[in-house]
């Protein structure tokens, strides 16, 4: 094959998927906050700042319709009581589809905790909450979301937290037809975030920051109505990913010391039963 034709070759490749690492400014808009999210260092940090007038988000400038989406993030330090950070994806309209990570503030001392759902079709109530093994507030820590055809994996620092298996065999709705975008917020919910509102949010600390790098984004761009993986799947293996037994197994160390709450153990909310795809340990 020639030199031309294989520089032709490659550069097709490229293009039946998105994959790019570390650059804010070529990846993401910052959207609300009037001024208050800044991306610095020549596109390799973003910070978002809370006031007592407002909050702050970015979002990706791309939608995807699956990807894997890698974001280092360092929560805010002290007392976050009130505040809610967070890193997500999710689609537009009344009927959306949404993958959470957010993470809930509270006084110093006491961890953070980690709230995830899943939405289809509008339609969410799937929440696991967790308590990390480390001080998310001292350093950065990469945050993954995995989502292809068939799962969606969430990741602290390469460990798996938890798996949303695909279940529609069991009349479960699985997002996989709305093509979504990255978005990630700081903002006041001390109406709800710390103790089910009874702790707000202490405005004597503001401003509060929270810090975002090396975002890597690898997924099917989606315009125009059509996905670029549409003809060419992507090479990177995330498409295709399953959990392998030590995935397996550190998903169960996780959920056996680390998770808090979790949607399908609470049988006083599913009196009638708990949701099926709970069988298949979503």
């Amino acid at each position: 094959m020639s030199p031309f034709k294989i520089l032709l070759f490659t550069a097709l490749l490229a293009a039946a998927f998105s994959a790019s690492t570390a650059d804010f400014n070529s990846d993401v808009n910052v959207a609300w906050g009037n001024g208050r999210g800044k991306i610095l260092n020549n596109g390799q940090l973003l910070t978002l700042t809370l006031d007592k007038s407002s909050g702050s988000g970015f979002q990706s400038k791309t939608e995807y319709l699956f990807g894997k989406i890698d974001m280092q993030i360092k929560l805010v330090p002290g007392n976050s009581a009130g505040t809610v950070t967070t890193f997500y994806l999710k689609s537009e309209g009344t009927t959306w589809d949404e993958i959470d990570f957010e993470f809930l503030g509270n006084m110093s001392g006491d961890p953070y905790t980690l709230h995830t759902n899943v939405y289809t079709q509008g339609k969410g109530d799937k929440e696991q909450q967790f308590h990390l093994w480390f001080d998310p507030t001292a350093n950065f820590h990469t945050y993954s979301i995995l989502w292809n055809p068939q799962r969606i994996i969430l990741t602290v620092d390469n460990t798996p937290i938890r798996e949303f298996k695909n279940s529609e065999s069991l009349g479960v709705l699985f997002p996989k037809s709305k093509p979504m975008r990255m978005y990630a917020s700081l903002w006041n919910a001390d109406d709800w975030a710390t103790r089910g509102g009874l702790v707000k949010t202490d405005w004597s600390k503001a401003p509060f920051t929270a810090s975002y790098r090396n975002i890597k984004i690898d997924g099917c761009a989606h315009s125009n109505g059509r996905s670029s993986c549409t003809t060419t799947k992507p090479s990177s293996n995330w498409y295709t990913q399953e959990m392998d037994s030590t995935s397996q197994a550190r998903l169960r160390w996780v959920q056996k010391n680390y998770m808090i709450y979790n949607y399908c153990t609470d049988t006083k909310r599913f009196p009638q039963g708990i949701p099926r795809e709970c069988a298949t340990r979503s």
